[in-house]
């Protein structure tokens, strides 16, 4: 039989349509049985166990069918210790069921660092070391010193504590430092524009101290004071104006741009974005 006369024939179509049926079964098949294997459409929202125990935060995982796995530990005063810190999706992240939710847990016991010898140090060098050592910068206090801006001592709750001292990470060191024997005066730093954080670390960095900070009506969220930025100070800004080291510089923070004066505004003041999320708890509005 020819070649011709056989794809004319009725084994062949016979043949080819069986092979066709088991071709489209076996894709009917994966088809099913990826869609079972994937749990396709089956996405649920991740559910917030952020300051939950670990038992508590369980319960809640097994409840909406997912996997909860503790992969770290840190240290924060954000949630009660031994409860949820982080979370990884975070809530509301649309997960498949039988996802594992990656949690780290906060310590019961508190990371302690040595407290790092900062006397005879310039100031710059000084607040470097600080905030590499895993510790915070607190009061500038200046006293009368042949040296001007080095350190004299290092005081923790206004107790001096010596280099290699065991004490909790994030402790805030003041540093007590000479001003000469006249009176040392320094450049006033303008924070129009400025975060809480950069403002800090200008008014540091000038030889100065952060007083009081006041966060207007716009500061509703956690989050709103992080995205606040600094419309007025007290000593104000000019060009020449000058202050004795260790004053206090005291600033208001708000989300609302409309509150920079258009006298001030120029290409070097940095606005942040004013966009917020919904409301959670109120920040203190002076400390």
């Amino acid at each position: 039989m020819s070649v011709k006369e056989f794809l004319k024939s009725r084994v062949f179509w016979k043949q080819f349509g069986l092979a066709m049926v088991i071709g489209v079964g076996i894709i009917l098949v994966l088809i099913i049985w990826l869609n079972i294997y994937t749990r396709h459409g089956q996405a649920r929202p991740t559910p917030e166990i952020r300051g939950l125990s670990i038992r508590e935060a369980e319960h809640v995982i097994r409840k909406n069918r997912m996997k909860l796995q503790i992969i770290d530990s840190v240290y924060t005063t954000i949630v009660p210790r031994g409860c949820i810190a982080e979370q990884m999706p975070l809530p509301g992240h649309r997960v498949k069921k039988g996802r594992t939710i990656k949690a780290t847990i906060n310590a019961f016991n508190p990371e302690m660092v040595a407290v790092p010898d900062l006397v005879g140090l310039p100031r710059r060098q000084a607040l470097s070391i600080i905030e590499t050592a895993g510790l915070q910068a607190g009061q500038l206090n200046y006293v009368p010193d042949l040296t001007v801006d080095f350190v004299l001592k290092q005081t923790i709750h206004g107790r001096e504590v010596s280099p290699g001292d065991s004490v909790q990470k994030g402790m805030v060191v003041d540093l007590v430092l000479g001003r000469g024997l006249s009176s040392q005066r320094t450049s006033l730093p303008r924070l129009m524009g400025c975060s809480l954080d950069q403002a800090r670390n200008e008014i540091l960095g000038a030889s100065l101290n952060l007083g009081a900070y006041v966060f207007d009506t716009t500061v509703l969220t956690n989050e709103d004071s992080l995205n606040a930025f600094v419309y007025k100070q007290n000593p104000e800004y000019h060009r020449d104006a000058s202050v004795q080291l260790g004053s206090a510089v005291y600033i208001w923070l708000t989300t609302d741009s409309l509150k920079i004066p258009t006298d001030v505004i120029s290409t070097d003041t940095i606005i942040p974005d004013s966009e917020s999320g919904p409301p959670e708890t109120d920040p203190a509005l002076l400390q």
